[in-house]
């Protein structure tokens, strides 16, 4: 066997022992990215910070997120029906939320996603022209939104959409 040859043959010996080290790593161990359950290291801060904003589990509840034309919908459920305190928790901090949002204060959100939250910006500047109502739901609490400008509608999807993405699999899209 010639040098050249050699070479090459070591060379992809080489490669192929260390892409199998690494496939051997990531399958045991995850990526750096992933954390906690499979959520990435921005999902387990939102969380973290969630936990410090929403008196209810984020463990043992859902947000169900779904856009329409004139806004959007937001439940957030408890996992288990029949579980009165998260229901019940779930309720209060709705009922406050649909009141600030109602004045403009959006700074629960700002504090649990950043200021830089898309959509964030024309919700607060544009609060006058969005409705904001609170209805209760036999396993939590849904806030529905609902304007008729055009654009306060691409805020509250971009923003819905912000929060589908941190809240990983603490958010679900529909209900």
């Amino acid at each position: 066997m010639n040098i050249g040859r050699r070479r090459l043959l070591t060379a992809g010996i080489t490669t192929a022992c260390v892409g199998a080290a690494l496939g051997a790593a990531l399958w045991i161990g995850g990526t750096q990215q992933e954390s906690n359950n499979g959520r990435s290291g921005r999902q387990e801060a939102v969380a973290e910070r969630g936990r410090t904003v929403m008196p209810f589990d984020l463990e043992e509840t859902t947000h169900h997120f779904t856009p329409n034309e004139t806004g959007g919908i937001q439940d957030v459920v408890a996992d288990r029906p029949d579980d009165e305190k998260q229901i019940a928790l779930i309720r209060t901090h709705l009922k406050q939320e649909a009141k600030a949002f109602g004045q403009g204060d959006f700074g629960d959100p700002a504090q649990i996603h950043g200021t830089a939250m898309p959509g964030l910006t024309a919700l607060q500047d544009g609060y006058e022209r969005i409705a904001v109502r609170y209805r209760e739901r036999s396993d939590g609490a849904t806030l529905t939104y609902t304007t008729d400008e055009p654009a306060l509608v691409d805020a509250l999807h971009d923003w819905f959409e912000a929060q589908l993405s941190d809240h990983g699999d603490h958010a679900e899209t529909g209900h």
